[in-house]
C-alpha cells in the first residue's frame, strides 16, 4: 500500500509513525504526575488538548499545513523536554498545560493535508491509523524498557521523537497553501456536523473503554503479567493486514452504512467481552475486536474529508476531532460509574448507529432556499448537505 501512495501522503505518513514511537508518555501521565498530582494533571491535560485541537483549525485559516504540522511537533517536543525536567506541583501542572496545548496543534492540519492528496481516501486514513497501532505497539515495548528507569524518561524520549518527526516533516512534506474561506463568514458548525460528532463521540467512548482497560480485565480474570502486552502486540500487528483486506472489500459502501454496521459488529464482541470470564475466550474476541475495528480505521477521517466544504474542511476537522478529547475525559467517569469497563464500551458502541442515524427529510427538503448555494448555508441545512456521498 505504501509504493502505490504519492510522496506527500508517504511523507505525512512517516512524520506520524516517528512521532508515535514515543507518544506513549501520556499514557503513563498520571505515573509522571505522581498519586497526588494525577487527577489534576490529567483534568489539566485533557483541557488543554482540546483547545489546542480547535486552535490548531483556526491557525489553517492563515497558516499553511505543513508550517503547522512542523510547529506542532517542535513545540510539543520542547514542551515534553520541559516536563522531564520539572519539579514540584506547580512546574508539573504547568509543564502539563504546555504539553496539552501544543499536543494536538498538528492534528487538522494533517487530516486536511491528507485530504488533499487524490486518491482513495479511505485507503489512505485506514493506512494512517493501522500504522500508528503498530508504530504504538513498538512504543509499548520501548515503554517497558523505559519505565524502570524513571517515568521522566518516557518524556525525554517522546520529546526527541517529536522533534525528530518535526525535522522529517520540515523537511518531506510539500508546504501548500493555507485554506482559503470566505472572508467576513462567521463559522458556526452545521447539523450533520453536529451529529456526526456527538456520534463520534459515544464511538469513541467505547474505543477508548476497550483499549485503556483491557490490560486491566486481563489481569483481573487470571491473566499472566506478560499475556496483556503480548495480546496488544498481536493485535497491532493483524491490523495492517486485516485493515487493507477489509477496507477494499467495504468501499463501494457509504461510510456512514459501514460505521453503522461496524459499530454493532463492535458493540456484540464487546458484550462478549463482558460475559465471557475465561482468559482464552477475553483475548479471543479481543483480537476479533481488533480485527473488525481495523477495518474501520480511519472511516470517520475519510468521511468528514468528503462531506466537509473544501474551504470550511479544517474546522470540521478540528470540530470533529473533539469529540476524542471529550470522550477521552468522560471514560474515566464512565467507568467508575459503571463498575467496569466492557459494558459501557459495548453500550457505547450499540448506541452509535442511533447518533449516526440521519433524520428524516420534511416535505420541502427537496426545494433550495434562497442563498442556499452559499458553503454555509449548504451546511446548515441537513436536509440539503444529505446527498449521497460516495468515498473518492
Amino acid at each position: 500500500m505504501m509504493g502505490e501512495l504519492p510522496r506527500p501522503a508517504k511523507a505525512l505518513v512517516c512524520v506520524r509513525v516517528i512521532n508515535q514511537l514515543g507518544a506513549y508518555v501520556m499514557s503513563f501521565l498520571a505515573v509522571l504526575a505522581g498519586a497526588d498530582l494525577a487527577a489534576a494533571a490529567l483534568a489539566v491535560f485533557g483541557l488543554a488538548a482540546l483547545v489546542s485541537r480547535w486552535l490548531g483549525g483556526v491557525l489553517l485559516d492563515r497558516f499553511a499545513p505543513r508550517t503547522l504540522i512542523v510547529a506542532g511537533l517542535a513545540s510539543t517536543g520542547i514542551a515534553l523536554l520541559v516536563l522531564a525536567v520539572a519539579q514540584g506541583p506547580v512546574q508539573v501542572l504547568t509543564a502539563v498545560a504546555l504539553v496539552g496545548l501544543t499536543f494536538e496543534i498538528q492534528e487538522p492540519a494533517t487530516q486536511e493535508s491528507l485530504a488533499r492528496v487524490s486518491g482513495r481516501r479511505g485507503d489512505l486514513y485506514g493506512l494512517l491509523g493501522t500504522s500508528l497501532v503498530a508504530a504504538g505497539a513498538v512504543g509499548g515495548l520501548l515503554a517497558a524498557v523505559l519505565l524502570p528507569l524513571g517515568a521522566r524518561w518516557l518524556a525525554v524520549v517522546d520529546g526527541t521523537t517529536c522533534l525528530l518527526a518535526a525535522g522529517v516533516a520540515a523537511v518531506f512534506v510539500e508546504r501548500g497553501p493555507p485554506t482559503k474561506r470566505t472572508p467576513g463568514v462567521r463559522w458556526r458548525p452545521s447539523r450533520r456536523l453536529l451529529r456526526l460528532t456527538v456520534a463520534g463521540t459515544v464511538f469513541g467512548c467505547g474505543y477508548l473503554a476497550v483499549l485503556m482497560f483491557m490490560p486491566l480485565v486481563l489481569l483481573q480474570r487470571g491473566a499472566p503479567a506478560w499475556l496483556p502486552g503480548l495480546t496488544l502486540t498481536g493485535a497491532a500487528l493483524l491490523a495492517p493486514l486485516t485493515g487493507r483486506l477489509g477496507r477494499r472489500r467495504l468501499d463501494v459502501f457509504e461510510h456512514e452504512h459501514v460505521l453503522v454496521v461496524g459499530s454493532g459488529v463492535l458493540g456484540v464482541l464487546a458484550l462478549v467481552l463482558t460475559v465471557g470470564q475465561a482468559v482464552p475466550l477475553t483475548v479471543a474476541a479481543y483480537l476479533a475486536w481488533a480485527v473488525a475495528d481495523s477495518v474501520l480505521q480511519g472511516r470517520w477521517q475519510a468521511m468528514i474529508a468528503d462531506v466537509a466544504p473544501e474551504a470550511e474542511r479544517p474546522r470540521w476537522f478540528a470540530f470533529f476531532g473533539s469529540s476524542w478529547g471529550v470522550a477521552q475525559s468522560a471514560v474515566p467517569g464512565l467507568v467508575a460509574l459503571a463498575g467496569a469497563a466492557m459494558p459501557v464500551g459495548a453500550a457505547a458502541f450499540l448506541l452509535t448507529p442511533t447518533a449516526l442515524r440521519r433524520p428524516r427529510a420534511g416535505p420541502g427538503a427537496g426545494r433550495t432556499a434562497p442563498g442556499a448555494e452559499s458553503a454555509n448555508t449548504l451546511c446548515a441545512d441537513e436536509s440539503v448537505e444529505e446527498r449521497p456521498t460516495h468515498p473518492s
